[in-house]
């Protein structure tokens, strides 16, 4: 292209070597933005990085400073046969296999097309929820936090994670041993008559100790590591509390004349066997609910995966139909769907025509109409008629997989209100163990007789109650419990802070096509001019030649016209892509442009509009938006092409819901001003920036930003990726491309504006739940910790036991866990 426009003069009087040089340009190089996906002239970035040696460039500023924040994540994304938001070392597969192309990072060999997935728990990769930096093959517990770690792959043939398999066994046996050792600890003076208080206490000893050492070595192992990595944290202080009671009482029970007088009670050291093995068994009940919570959003997720079905009708080359494994379905083959089955894999109808269920990706419980040409999706189900599918994406490429990989990733993510709970966990256990040290060495001042067995009893309870768990769950149960939710009714979440934004949002800038309109435009008259010498199929012939290379829905309905009209396509050669301006490649030998008029000017087509006395539709009639696209052949203006797109009936709704929230809607689009504007006015959307190139779209988004502005950006094309990628929140249609959906943080599946609304009211329920939980947590520490210190015994009397303490913090993490739990019901 040329730096400048040309007047017609200047390309008239072009020489031929003018001309090579301008077609050598032309077909120069060109940058893939790795965040957005975008086309990027390297001489025109915004913006470049360099990592590992290798310079990349953007399209804008905000884009080159999310790769620098998480450069892996993007070139991961970016992995042949991958797609988008999914890397290769975070598999989910339906059918059981891999990724295309899969590459060995260990061996450097190619693991081949497809290698089944593993489908054991040792074979997966574990992360911590808190710590993602975290990250081993194979369950276990955080070295930091000592919060059991979670999966990051899903597979549909997942077993019982051994996790909460191991603490279900520990927390039963150690249930069955610590009741009749509480019964002993609480009832003994009673049981003398009995039994000895000598040999009650052997008999507290041998129960208690596989409680304490078998049972709660899981806590042990995390109490270690905390130490050995300077990371405090819920398991310091349990692992402090319980061990202390334990030792002393196997020091009491061994040799009870080591004891001074302060320490005797009834003229003997007393023991704690109860204590110990109590606390341990509440905090192995605690991890059970914990990790059965998890097990059962992780088992939500999975339980998507079954919805495609095990077997699919393979249509070989001789017309047979036989049953294969769904592992075995390869892009492009034929496959038979009867009534009542689901759809195998994602693809496009051939022959026949149905019914089918979307429910489990829009929500939506009308069945919707499929015919030959139409999109169906993998895990759908056929409600009644039989029709002929060609599979397009298989595998870990098919929709239902994509949203399982984006949601577990986003159930892992952190809301930006973590990091004051992050602050404060950090602080906590420190505090603690200085207050329980006090509370000690006060009790053993001034305290009452036997003073050392009350100080003892009341440092422990501290250790105990304080839970720093409560504080560590809040965020997170809420994160996942909420985009588990998000899902069902088709709003993918990709991440918490987009989910945290969104309900602050205050501008939601809209693309048009696609957006607002279905999409789905039709070629409405095909026009040419006489000075270009093309006939009307000629014309349609070399533009829908071009855009067969084109996933531009505009460049899909041109194609279609061609086809229906029985005109042969050719096939493009180098083939360029100037997204908000058109499209350019050679046709047998010669040059097409596709596109606005300025675009085909710019690049040195000649000729006028008027001299054909044409109409172009630009604006509006009832419900359908009109555009047109100009088509340049070699430096002629060949002619035009117009077309007309609906809109989508649920978006007036979508919009005045907004407009009651006071969002501020403004029409952020590539389309001529008179187009957009009569749609607007349609839509009563006062603002509207039209004829915005891509990169100009993101300077929008920026400036509004630089306003104060939270801003939102709904949209679903290429063109739309830099702008998702520089709002605030980006929200992309999951009718749209790929691009589109990567660059955002949030993915409607239906592409229904109506699930901005849903999603709003999920980002407000999910930011009110963690503030509850947030506020419980130090509410709960704020009153419990006093309390097991000892402030009421002074006017109560009141000395709290460690059995009462344990019970109290495992009940303040059941509370978080309980009302994260109560998202899964809140209405969208």
């Amino acid at each position: 292209m040329t730096d400048r426009p040309q007047s017609p003069r200047e390309r008239r009087e072009e020489t031929k070597k003018d001309r090579e040089a301008k077609e050598k340009k032309i077909g120069g190089v060109v940058e893939q933005d790795p965040v957005c996906g975008m086309s990027v002239v390297p001489e025109k970035a915004a913006a470049t990085a360099e990592f590992e040696g290798k310079m990349y460039f953007f399209c804008s500023k905000s884009c080159a400073a999310k790769f620098e924040k998480e450069p892996q994540k993007y070139l991961m994304a970016k992995m042949p046969g991958g797609m988008p938001g999914m890397e290769h070392g975070g598999l989910v597969s339906i059918g059981g296999k891999a990724p295309a192309g899969l590459h060995s990072a260990m061996t450097g060999k190619s693991q081949g097309p497809l290698q089944k997935a593993a489908p054991t728990a040792e074979g997966i990769r574990y992360t911590c929820p808190m710590h993602p930096e975290i990250v081993q093959i194979g369950p276990g517990s955080c070295p930091k936090c000592g919060m059991a770690l979670e999966p990051m792959d899903v597979v549909s043939e997942a077993g019982p994670d051994p996790e909460y398999v191991s603490m279900r066994l520990r927390f039963w046996v150690s249930a069955a041993l610590s009741l009749p050792v509480l019964v002993l600890g609480m009832f003994g003076e009673h049981l003398r008559f009995v039994i000895s208080m000598s040999a009650m206490r052997w008999v507290e000893f041998v129960l208690a100790t596989p409680v304490v050492l078998w049972g709660g070595w899981p806590f042990f192992k995390r109490f270690w590591a905390s130490i050995v990595n300077r990371s405090p944290n819920m398991f310091t202080l349990i692992g402090l509390g319980t061990g202390a009671a334990y030792l002393e009482s196997v020091a009491a029970t061994l040799s009870p004349g080591w004891f001074p007088e302060s320490f005797r009670e009834m003229g003997t050291a007393p023991v704690y066997f109860e204590a110990a093995a109590v606390i341990t068994t509440l905090v192995l009940l605690g991890q059970v609910m914990e990790l059965g919570a998890r097990a059962k959003t992780a088992g939500a997720i999975r339980e998507l995966l079954h919805l495609a079905p095990q077997v699919a009708h393979l249509i070989g080359d001789t017309g047979q139909e036989k049953d294969v494994p769904l592992a075995d379905v390869q892009k492009g083959n034929l496959l038979r769907v009867r009534p009542g089955e689901r759809v195998p894999v994602d693809g496009m109808v051939r022959e026949g025509a149905s019914a089918v269920d979307e429910s489990m990706l829009t929500g939506e419980p009308m069945p919707v109409e499929k015919r030959a040409g139409d999109e169906v999706t993998g895990g759908t189900l056929n409600a009644s008629g039989s029709f002929v599918m060609e599979a397009q994406r298989v595998g870990s490429e098919t929709m239902l997989a994509q949203i399982v990989k984006l949601v577990s990733e986003a159930q892992r993510s952190r809301a930006p209100m973590q990091k004051l709970a992050d602050r404060v966990a950090g602080i906590f256990v420190p505090v603690v163990v200085v207050i329980a040290a006090m509370t000690f060495v006060a009790w053993a001042v001034i305290g009452p007789e036997p003073r050392f067995a009350h100080a003892l009893v009341s440092a422990i309870s501290v250790l105990i109650i304080a839970c720093p768990c409560a504080l560590g769950l809040a965020t997170p149960m809420s994160v996942m419990v909420a985009v588990g939710r998000g899902a069902r009714v088709g709003v993918l979440v990709k991440n918490a802070e987009s989910l945290e934004t969104l309900a602050k949002a205050d501008v939601l800038l809209v693309d048009k096509t696609g957006t607002l309109t279905e999409g789905k435009p039709t070629v409405l008259s095909v026009d040419v001019f006489k000075s270009g010498g093309y006939s009307r199929d000629g014309m349609l012939w070399a533009a829908g030649s071009l855009e067969q290379t084109s996933e531009h829905p505009l460049a899909r309905a041109i194609v279609n016209a061609a086809k229906n009209q029985g005109i042969a396509l050719a096939q493009a050669e180098e083939f360029r892509s100037v997204p908000g301006g058109g499209v350019m490649g050679k046709v047998n030998g010669e040059w097409v442009l596709v596109g606005t008029l300025n675009f085909l000017v710019e690049n040195g087509v000649v000729g006028t509009t008027g001299e054909a006395g044409l109409n172009f539709g630009l604006g509006m009639d009832g419900q359908y938006s009109w555009t047109t696209v100009f088509v340049g052949v070699g430096d002629k203006l060949a002619g035009g092409i117009v077309l007309g797109d609906s809109i989508k009936a649920t978006t007036p709704e979508a919009l005045e819901q907004l407009h009651r929230e006071n969002v501020e809607i403004v029409m952020l689009t590539g389309d001529q001003k008179t187009t957009a504007e009569k749609v607007a006015h349609k839509l009563n959307i006062e603002k509207v920036e039209a004829g915005v190139r891509p990169q100009e779209k993101a300077q929008v988004v920026e400036r509004m930003r630089s306003e104060g502005k939270i801003v939102a950006m709904a949209g679903d094309g290429v063109n739309d990726a830099p702008a998702l990628a520089a709002a605030d929140v980006g929200i992309a249609m999951g009718t749209g491309t790929d691009v589109a959906m990567e660059s955002a943080g949030i993915t409607l599946v239906k592409g229904d504006l109506r699930g901005i609304v849903r999603a709003r009211k999920l980002s407000r329920a999910t930011i009110r739940n963690i503030k509850q939980n947030l506020w419980f947590a130090f509410l709960y520490n704020a009153i419990g910790i006093p309390i097991a210190a000892g402030v009421l015994y002074p006017t109560l009397g009141l000395l709290l036991s460690p059995m009462i303490a344990s019970a109290a913090m495992s009940f303040s993490s059941v509370s978080v866990i309980a009302n994260a739990l109560r998202l899964r019901r809140v209405e969208l």
